[in-house]
């Protein structure tokens, strides 16, 4: 550095250097230490989310009890052994009634499915779930499912286990990004403990919940999960929620039924997903307030119940008889017909209610009836790759409903069955519809998100690769005379300059907006005095050749800075990188995407 800058300006580029330093110190991941405060604070997440599911099952089953049995009881019992009849139509109608009040006059976002909510939460209420929602999503669920709402208890908790990861993060007063980590680590401790899928749970982290791959997000999530885990045997069950061993040999013939499987969910998941918004699009055209949407609805429900009593609630006893292949081909046509009406219905009502149970029960049935003409197998084998790959298709995460269905069972053997049929209807789901089951309610909600991850180009480009080697300079001999007339004697110049010394070393930048501010000085500008002591304290931003674009990228940001000179180890000018050369790099990512599908086209 010259002699002859002044102090403060040794220190602004010493500063600058120290700047560089840091972003060159560059690694596979960039999480620091505080993500085992996140770990130690998801561990309590956990716990709490195993003692919210059991108040949950608790109170559906209080619910349950009361309305069809009419008595106080937490006896888990069928809907279907009500004592009264056809009056059961009646109990959906004033259970919906109550969700709609809730809504209406405690909080408009318990209503629905809660995945969604979630999600909503995390992209643009910067992961922030109050405790009101907190309360009344299990209330209203409980209430919901209890009066015989075809839905599942799965994603009620989900939205109350992040509920309480959410809360516990802003009484501590963290960041939105560590909130968001532990609202899902609380939603994942939330599934484990209601299906005991700890895998899968963390698999639908990353794969819906998350919108990132970094350590500071997942390693809170693994330490939820794992505590949920291991509490969950001392307050619900340790074994596999609905036990299954069924087998098929691997042939060529076996691997074409699995696909095929996988089509047909695939298929049916889109037509779930039509009617679903088909019936909500349906209730947004009534002339009367939202709050009745679930009372009409629970009209539909409660006429299903009367047609088929078994298709009300939670169904977990269908999902069994499906795996068992004790239901008669009548009844199963019916349970899906009835089934799919009335959680279509209810869900298009916005009844409070999760998803994930009665998908299971619809891919069930698919599975069951296509028994009759797909290759032999176990008994419940066909019903097991439904279950899986309508999950699959219809939520968009086939991983995670793979290893769901091996967790749920407990049965590794059908692991390869189950990861082409899910695949199969994740290919299929993708290419019919441009959106989920739950991506749709938020985009219908003005937010569009993009579920594709992929490592951002910027962190795949050194700097010297879109850096100008041939750069214009201002010299640190110049006065501010000199500078100004520089500036002043061509209309197209930059915006900004590097200013260097004899031997090349950058001692500032000095920018059009520098000028116009010793302009506006008037008869007070010194002409006469050097650029480097206008320039004293002007802070500089450096870029090394071998630093990462995304880190200069993200500096530039910070700073508002469109151009960037680059330095090498002596801090000697080596070139310069803009705003137009991160775009560049960014259009040459996209040209590989373009030249990757003319490949394609000229194959085809």
């Amino acid at each position: 550095m010259n002699a002859s800058l002044p102090e403060n300006g040794v220190d602004t580029v010493s500063r600058a250097q120290a700047h560089v330093s840091a972003a060159l110190k560059l690694g596979d991941f960039t999480t620091d230490r505080r993500v085992l405060t996140l770990m130690a604070i998801a561990a309590v997440v956990g716990s709490a989310a195993v003692g919210s599911a059991w108040v949950l099952l608790r109170l559906i089953a209080l619910c349950t009890n009361f309305a069809f049995y009419g008595r106080l009881s937490f006896e888990s019992l069928p809907i279907a052994g009500s004592p009264f009849g056809w009056y059961i139509a009646f109990v959906p109608v004033v259970g919906c009634l109550i969700v709609g009040l809730m809504a209406r006059f405690g909080s408009e976002k318990i209503r629905g499915h809660g995945i969604p909510e979630a999600l909503e939460a995390i992209l643009i209420g910067k992961s922030r779930i109050s405790a009101r929602v907190a309360v009344l999503k299990p209330l209203s669920s409980a209430i919901s499912i209890g009066t015989g709402g075809p839905f599942g208890a799965e994603g009620p908790i989900i939205m109350t286990g992040g509920a309480v990861g959410s809360l516990l993060a802003q009484m501590i007063k963290l960041s939105s990004t560590e909130r968001k980590a532990l609202l899902v680590a609380g939603a994942a401790a939330g599934m484990t403990a209601i299906f005991g899928t700890p895998l899968a749970a963390v698999l639908l982290s990353v794969e819906l919940l998350l919108f990132e791959w970094k350590p500071r997000s997942f390693l809170p999530v693994v330490v939820a999960v794992v505590v949920a885990a291991t509490e969950r045997p001392l307050l619900l069950t340790a074994t596999p929620l609905f036990a299954y061993s069924g087998h098929m040999d691997i042939s060529f013939f076996a691997v074409i039924g699995w696909a095929l499987m996988g089509l047909a969910a695939g298929l049916g998941s889109g037509l779930l997903t039509a009617m679903v918004y088909a019936c909500e699009d349906g209730f947004q055209k009534l002339p009367i307030h939202w709050m009745w949407w679930p009372a009409l609805g629970g009209i539909v429900i409660g006429i299903g119940g009367v047609i088929d009593p078994s298709a009300l609630g939670v169904g977990y006893d269908n999902i069994r008889h499906l795996l068992d292949a004790d239901f008669t081909t009548r009844a199963v046509i019916t349970l899906l017909a009835v089934k799919s009406v009335i959680w279509a219905v209810a869900l298009g009502s916005g009844t409070s209610g999760g998803v994930l149970a009665p998908l299971l029960i619809f891919g069930g049935c698919l599975g069951t009836l296509g028994t009759f003409i797909l290759p032999h197998a176990d008994p419940g084998f066909w019903a097991l790759l439904g279950m899986a790959a309508i999950m699959g298709g219809t939520m968009r995460s086939p991983l995670t409903a793979t290893l769901f269905a091996v967790e749920l069972t407990g049965d590794g053997s059908a692991l390869l069955p189950l990861l082409v049929a899910c695949g199969a209807a994740f290919a299929t789901t993708v290419l019919l519809l441009k959106r989920s089951i739950l991506t749709e309610k938020i985009a219908r909600r003005g937010l569009h998100i993009t579920r594709e991850y992929h490592t951002d180009p910027f962190d795949l480009v050194w700097v010297k690769d879109v850096m100008v080697d041939k750069v214009d300079v201002v010299s640190a001999s110049w006065s501010v005379g000199q500078t100004v007339d520089f500036f002043m004697d061509h209309e197209n110049r930059h915006k900004s300059y590097p200013v260097i010394d004899d031997s090349r070393v950058v001692v500032g930048m000095v920018s059009r907006a520098d000028i116009m501010g010793w302009l506006s000085e008037g008869d007070g500008l010194d002409r006469e005095a050097p650029v480097t002591d206008a320039l004293a304290d002007t802070e500089i931003v450096l870029a090394r050749p071998n630093e990462l674009v995304g880190r200069l990228a993200d500096r530039m940001a910070q700073s508002g800075l469109g151009r960037v000179p680059v330095v090498d180890d002596d801090n000697r000018l080596v070139g310069l990188v803009a705003r137009k050369d991160l775009l560049s790099a960014r259009a040459r990512r996209m040209a590989e995407e373009r030249d990757y599908a003319v490949h394609l086209r000229v194959l085809r």
